[in-house]
């Protein structure tokens, strides 16, 4: 028989237009015993069919610059802080860039980010990547993204003339626990990043990672903060962590465990995109497809920044055998 809170949340949420559980209910919804957590995930399957029908989309990311960072995040290989064994490099050249969208586009992904390392590019960095972007959108008309550090307003309109549709910025994890993960720089300025992504016109997406030691309940926190900025698209990675840095002795999160992550983001912020990112593979294993069941809607496939994704056929086919169909983001705030 299914958990009544769980079943009476969900059919609220359905029903009833803007309804959004209480802070105290997430929490309730977070800390319930294993036993309930299939009633979590099936439920939230409910809520991401309503809303999301059975679209997904498909993200793809290059590593165009690389380590060197100044940032001191305890779980990432790319900054200066740790001692790790990734490929260091400046930001790589358009034709480089342009040629991985090609390849990304033609393997089937919809929406193409340009990531980089580091607090900030610089103003020759920014012009470099606003005019490779514009030649993407123009040359691919895949939805174009970034991922290049702290904005100010300026940089950020930039970027949305340049034919950048979506700005991606994870805050990582709970304003409670952000001291714990990273120390070089105030929880603030991540936010008034993404503050200066949406002033510009940007589609706001942010989101966080799973397993970094939190509490349930700062994973509730993190979920209600990003509902209260009304980000678009919220991406979940899990740990997977780095030899030579900070977090390298974590394990990993059990696959329920994961899926429980997902579902409880889905309940949270019941309309918007749900994207599954880094240390999928090596998190969920065997239960992959159940991230759809769980209550996601998109998944980044190919290689992440440090780290190897797997083969892109083999999450399309995936998607497919679930009769879900690939579609591309929207371009702008506006038109969602």
């Amino acid at each position: 028989m299914f958990n009544h809170t769980i079943v009476s949340i969900t059919e609220k949420i359905l029903k009833a237009n803007n309804w959004s559980m209480s802070y105290e209910e997430a929490c309730k919804l977070a800390l319930m015993p294993i036993e309930h957590t299939m009633d979590l995930i099936i439920c939230a399957e409910k809520i991401r069919t309503q809303f999301k029908k059975e679209d997904v989309f498909t993200c793809s990311i290059i590593n165009a610059k690389s380590g060197r960072c100044s940032q001191d995040c305890a779980f990432c290989a790319q900054s200066s802080h740790h001692k790790t064994k990734i490929d260091t490099y400046p930001l790589i050249s358009e034709e480089e860039i342009l040629k991985q969208a090609f390849l990304m586009k033609k393997s089937g992904a919809t929406n193409f980010s340009i990531v980089t390392s580091g607090y900030r590019l610089s103003d020759k960095d920014l012009d470099s990547v606003c005019h490779t972007a514009s030649a993407i959108k123009n040359r691919t008309h895949m939805t174009v993204c970034a991922s290049v550090g702290m904005l100010d307003t300026p940089a950020a309109e930039l970027l949305k003339q340049s034919g950048i549709s979506n700005y991606h910025h994870n805050l990582e994890t709970a304003r409670s626990y952000f001291e714990k993960v990273c120390t070089s720089h105030d929880y603030n300025e991540d936010i008034g990043t993404l503050e200066a992504a949406r002033k510009a016109g940007l589609r706001v997406c942010s989101g966080g990672i799973m397993g970094l030691g939190e509490t349930w309940e700062q994973r509730v926190e993190l979920a209600w903060t990003l509902k209260e900025l009304d980000v678009d698209s919220i991406p979940i990675n899990f740990l997977n962590p780095v030899p030579g840095t900070k977090m390298e002795k974590r394990p990993l999160m059990q696959p329920l465990e994961a899926l429980k992550c997902i579902a409880l983001f889905r309940f949270i912020n019941p309309t918007k995109d749900i994207t599954i990112c880094g240390g999928r593979e090596v998190t969920l294993r065997d239960f992959q497809s159940w991230v759809f069941t769980a209550g996601a809607n998109g998944l980044m496939v190919g290689n992440y920044l440090t780290t190897h994704g797997r083969d892109i056929k083999m999450d399309l086919e995936m998607i497919k055998a679930l009769n879900l169909e690939a579609r591309c983001w929207m371009s702008s705030r506006s038109e969602t």
